[in-house]
C-alpha cells in the first residue's frame, strides 16, 4: 500500500522590502512521503522568496518534467522555475530552456559542497540561473517552524529573510553560488 502525503497549511504573512511586495497567503503543502521536514521547509522558504500571485507549488517529488515551484505567465509560459536539491545538468538546462529565470537552492553541506565543484563551470553558461545554498545549522533551525498549522510573519530586505512565528524567530542568509544576471522587472 503506497504511503499518503501529510498534508500541512500555513498562513504567511510577508513583507519584501526590496521588491516593495506585501502578501497574504494560506499555502496548502503536501509533504511527499520520501521527503523530510528540512525539505519540505525549505521549499516553502523558496516560496516565501519568490511570492508572487501566481507563484504555485507543482506536484514536485511526484513530476519528473515540473520544478517544484513555477510562475506562469497569462500565456502558459513559465517565468520563474525553482529547484531544490542537486539536481544534474540536464535538469537545470531543460529549466533554463523553459524558463525566463531559475532559481536553485541547494543545501546538504558535504553533498552540496561536493556538487557544485563538480557542476559550477558546467553551468556558467545559464545566464538565468541562479544558485543559492543553506548551510545545515540554518536548515535545522527553520524545522523549528514545522507544525501541521503554521502562521508565519517573513520580511525580506538586503537578502536576508527574518522568519517568525509566536515561538520562533530566525534570520537566515543565503551563500549565492550563482547569481543569474537576467532579473525579473519589479523583483
Amino acid at each position: 500500500m503506497a504511503l499518503k502525503a501529510t498534508i500541512y497549511k500555513a498562513a504567511v504573512n510577508i513583507a519584501d522590502m526590496d521588491r516593495n511586495f506585501f502578501f497574504d497567503a494560506n499555502l496548502t503543502l503536501a509533504q511527499h512521503p520520501s521527503e523530510t521536514e528540512q525539505r519540505m521547509m525549505l521549499r516553502l522558504l523558496a516560496w516565501i522568496c519568490h511570492a508572487h500571485e501566481r507563484l504555485s507549488f507543482t506536484r514536485g517529488l511526484s513530476a519528473e518534467d515540473e520544478p517544484e515551484i513555477w510562475r506562469k505567465n497569462d500565456h502558459n509560459g513559465i517565468e520563474l522555475w525553482v529547484e531544490l536539491g542537486l539536481p544534474d545538468e540536464k535538469r537545470l538546462k531543460k529549466g533554463c530552456n523553459q524558463s525566463r529565470e531559475v532559481v536553485l537552492y541547494t543545501y546538504g553541506e558535504r553533498a552540496a559542497k561536493v556538487w557544485w565543484s563538480q557542476m559550477q563551470n558546467k553551468v556558467s553558461q545559464y545566464s538565468n540561473l541562479s544558485v543559492r545554498y543553506i548551510d545545515d545549522e540554518l536548515l535545522s533551525q527553520l524545522v523549528a517552524f514545522c507544525q501541521r498549522n503554521m502562521v508565519l510573519q517573513a520580511t525580506l530586505q538586503d537578502g536576508a529573510i527574518w522568519l517568525s512565528d509566536p515561538d520562533n524567530n530566525l534570520e537566515i542568509h543565503f551563500q549565492e553560488w550563482k547569481d543569474g544576471n537576467w532579473k525579473q522587472a519589479g523583483q
